[in-house]
């Protein structure tokens, strides 16, 4: 996610935090700190309301991190990739792959609601369970507030809509029952996109009616309802692009630069000036090392352009997708975890053979669309 930075591992998995979390914690603490705890129990010094604030946003934290925790645990012992864990305002996002079994997806969905609704009811009873000792109401406050806003995540989180928890347990649940991948997902975006919707009416309604509290509930609807609609889309192309090799999306012949050119002849060259946004780079052998963004060199100072070399402010082939032509087209797609977004770099041993952009999905979606099998004779391929 961008905006996000690398902060520790958790269970062997790298930990990032976005830019909003900190934000989002010091509002918290603050509504905590100055409203909620003051009202509940009050005559105590602002020193002393602003420290229990502080730590119950830390520990509201590290409760979001084990809900994500859990996701993560548990796909991994399902032997499900996990590539990261990222804490951000509207909660947690696990990247990992795809579940190849519904009772695995079902398993891994439920299990960050479950942690949320163990920790919130351990903690409100905690609260309870002090509340009538002597000198403990604040810290008993402090618990219950905790106690009930694990509740309400995990409650939250089973909402039936993609991509909260519940829509993912929809999901499984759907594929369980019925044995269709595709039909669940689809079923479950769908029911992500209504119930977005209701949010989002819900939250103006509740603002027309004078909460301007109700406006981050709105904002999480909308965000809920745009998500559901891009994984409709998600599905719809993975299951347009099932039983499809990489080599019959990619565009052949390649049109390449040299690594060891200057930044100044590239863009002074025919390369510089096709009019692609992105171009394979290749070394004397004819190999390639890696793939260079026009707008890359186009930002290097005029004064230094003699002096860099393309291979200087290139992407290396590490960082590349690479696939061969054989290759399903669907699972290269949903592996792509790169900066460079959908570029896939086809190589036939050491020799590039063919690329494939969102342009040559588009030729190859018109190409099913109309019941053609053969690309006929096509433009030089648009980066975008």
């Amino acid at each position: 996610m961008s905006g996000s930075f690398r902060i520790g591992r958790i269970f062997g998995v790298p930990l990032r935090l976005h830019w909003s979390v900190p934000v989002l914690l010091v509002v918290i603490g603050y509504g905590l700190g100055s409203g909620t705890l003051r009202a509940w129990v009050p005559d105590r010094s602002s020193t002393v309301y602003a420290a229990c604030a502080a730590l119950g946003t830390v520990l509201l934290a590290a409760s979001l991190l084990l809900h994500e925790a859990a996701h993560a645990v548990v796909a991994r012992r399902s032997g499900i990739d996990v590539e990261d864990v990222t804490l951000w305002a509207l909660g947690g996002v696990t990247r990992m792959g795809r579940a190849r079994q519904a009772r695995v997806a079902l398993t891994v969905a439920i299990s960050g609601p479950v942690v949320s609704l163990v920790i919130g009811g351990a903690v409100l009873g905690a609260a309870v369970g002090l509340h009538p000792v002597a000198g403990w109401s604040l810290p008993a406050a402090l618990l219950a507030w905790l106690g009930w806003a694990n509740l309400l995540i995990g409650v939250f989180n089973l909402l039936p809509a993609v991509p909260l928890d519940g829509g993912r347990v929809l999901h499984a649940v759907i594929w369980l029952v019925t044995g269709d991948r595709d039909r669940s997902e689809m079923a479950a975006d769908r029911g992500g996109q209504i119930v977005g919707a209701l949010i989002v009416a819900a939250g103006w309604l509740l603002i027309l009616r004078g909460a301007p509290g109700a406006l981050w509930l709105a904002v999480i609807g909308l965000f809920i309802t745009f998500t559901a609609g891009v994984e409709r889309k998600r599905v719809a192309v993975n299951a347009a692009l099932r039983g499809v090799r990489v080599g019959d999306a990619m565009s052949s012949p390649v049109t390449t630069a040299s690594d060891w050119l200057t930044v100044e002849r590239f863009l002074e060259g025919d390369a510089g000036q096709s009019g692609h946004a992105v171009l394979p780079l290749t070394d004397l052998n004819g190999s390639p090392t890696g793939v260079v963004a026009l707008r890359d060199a186009a930002m290097v100072p005029a004064d230094r352009r003699a002096d860099i070399r393309l291979r200087d402010i290139a992407a290396p082939l590490s960082q590349c997708t690479v696939a061969r032509p054989d290759d399903e087209l669907n699972e290269v797609v949903q592996g792509i975890r790169t900066r460079l977004g959908l570029l896939i770099l086809v190589m036939d041993g050491l020799r590039l053979v063919g690329i494939v952009t969102p342009r040559d999905l588009d030729h190859l979606f018109e190409r099913r669309a109309t019941g053609r099998t053969a690309r006929g004779p096509a433009a030089p391929p648009r980066w975008r």
